[in-house]
């Protein structure tokens, strides 16, 4: 099973505030755990809002709306994607994490579809579904 670890922004990381490094060594530190351990596909800090951009759909209609965007409780500031057995050890993985702010901070853990999720695919959407993946992979092995 896949899930993904969302850590949230907060007011420093939203104005571009940098981990210390004794913070940056922890998560360091961390991260090798979870390579070791054969659980982590990928894990990323993400840059302030302010240089991102969301996508509005209405319709056929797209609209671009410039960061940053002011409601911090439901920003991303990073994510870890684990591959673990089950929710209960990708819990136990993230009550390991070291505090990201140090103060009052939240890790969100969701799982990630499976195309077997998908009752309504047919078999011939699944495989091109594969094939994609597939080709995504090889290009970040290549």
């Amino acid at each position: 099973m896949r899930f993904m670890v969302i850590v949230k922004a907060n007011e420093d990381s939203e104005a571009g505030v940098q981990p210390s490094e004794e913070m940056l060594k922890q998560m360091g530190a961390f991260n090798e755990e979870l390579v070791k351990a054969g659980v982590m596909l990928a894990g990323e800090g993400l840059h302030p809002s302010s240089k991102g951009a969301r996508v509005h759909f209405s319709g056929d209609k797209r609209t671009v709306v410039d960061g940053p965007f002011t409601e911090t409780k439901e920003l991303i500031a990073g994510f870890w994607l684990l591959e673990v057995k089950s929710l209960e050890e990708a819990v136990e993985w993230v009550k390991r994490v070291p505090n990201p702010t140090g103060e009052e901070s939240q890790i969100e853990i969701r799982q990630v579809f499976t195309e077997d999720d998908f009752v309504n695919a047919s078999e011939e959407m699944k495989e091109r579904e594969r094939q994609l993946r597939a080709e995504t992979e090889a290009r970040a092995n290549g």
